[in-house]
């Protein structure tokens, strides 16, 4: 029997807490079936907050703790749920925060982190020199706050002395998963992923990443060079050009590109070129060949092993998980 303690606070997400527990339920089911025996529990769950008063989480939906951090004497493993749109925490709730999980931590208790709650543990000091995920989305603000981390955010679980984090919000079934093996068997979790149409394999993060060029630099000769890269990447011959185009000597304006948009500009061509193909291969049903022609490039085998270094998967892995032609309306004439 595994006992898991689930910090929530202002703003948290309820979907971790409910599907940390239905899964845990599931795998209690799961393994009554499988050994053909009640289980004793296969997991102590309790819902915490730092006072042990009740929460409004995102989407305001309110939530009623079992008790105060204070409240728990022994745990196998701490669970913390992540927070949005404020995703650090003021010295009043990290401070006590710390010093419980840093007590249990020395006690063998287990540190998990879900989504943005990597960013909690990580202001407790405890992600110092390790490995830890995050939301894909915060990677660039985790970066710069907590530059000590070794941020993999491609992966959507990372374990590193006895530390959890997870990716975004519903990596948090990996999580699940993870436990239920550890508490568990591997006979169990493998069943429970089954159920809950959790697929083990899937554990990157990457082919989910939107890229979302920097902008707000204030060069407007960057930014000019920007627009021109995004309007005509299909026929870029090289970024020489861009930079004749506006003004700028080509060395000058690599250096000068990276410190606005963080990229060199052929990197930024790349990705350019690859967020195109990402739209044609969910939207079409375009070859490779086809898609590889269309955003600029001539040989296919380059393209797909470019591809597959931004998204961790092939071109056609990419669109048999991504495909949705748009909906076209037609009129049924009687």
């Amino acid at each position: 029997m595994g006992t898991i303690s689930i910090w929530v606070g202002k703003n948290s997400l309820f979907s971790t807490v409910s599907m940390l527990l239905d899964a845990f339920s599931i795998a209690g089911l799961w393994y009554k079936h499988m050994e053909n025996e009640e289980p004793d529990q296969l997991f102590k769950t309790r819902i915490v907050t730092i006072d042990g008063n009740a929460v409004k989480g995102f989407s305001n939906i309110h939530i009623e703790p079992d008790g105060a951090i204070d409240d728990i004497k022994q745990t196998d493993c701490i669970v913390i749920c992540p927070s949005i749109p404020n995703v650090t925490a003021p010295p009043e709730i990290i401070e006590p925060l710390g010093e419980w999980v840093g007590e249990h931590r020395r006690q063998g208790a287990e540190i998990s982190s879900v989504c943005t709650g990597s960013f909690l543990l990580a202001q407790m000091g405890l992600l110092d020199g390790k490995k830890a995920t995050t939301n894909w989305q915060y990677a660039r603000r985790f970066k710069r706050l907590f530059p000590e981390v070794n941020l993999q955010v491609e992966h959507m679980l990372t374990q590193d002395d006895g530390i959890i984090c997870t990716g975004a919000a519903t990596a948090v079934n990996y999580l699940a998963m993870h436990l239920i093996e550890e508490f568990g068997n591997h006979k169990l979790a493998s069943a429970c992923s089954k159920a809950l149409l959790i697929d083990p394999s899937k554990n990157s993060q990457a082919p989910y990443k939107i890229w979302v060029p920097r902008k707000n630099h204030g060069d407007s000769q960057v930014l000019k060079a920007q627009d021109q890269i995004e309007e005509k990447y299909f026929c870029i011959e090289s970024v020489d050009a861009i930079a004749k185009d506006v003004g700028i000597s080509p060395r000058h304006f690599k250096r000068r590109f990276k410190n606005a948009t963080g990229v060199m500009p052929l990197k930024y061509l790349q990705r350019v070129r690859i967020n195109a193909a990402r739209e044609k291969l969910e939207s079409t049903k375009d070859s490779i060949d086809q898609i590889t022609w269309a955003v600029g490039y001539k040989d296919v085998s380059s393209f797909c092993r470019l591809f597959k270094q931004h998204t961790r998967i092939s071109p056609k892995a990419y669109r048999d998980k991504f495909f949705n032609p748009p909906v076209i309306n037609s009129t049924v004439l009687a």
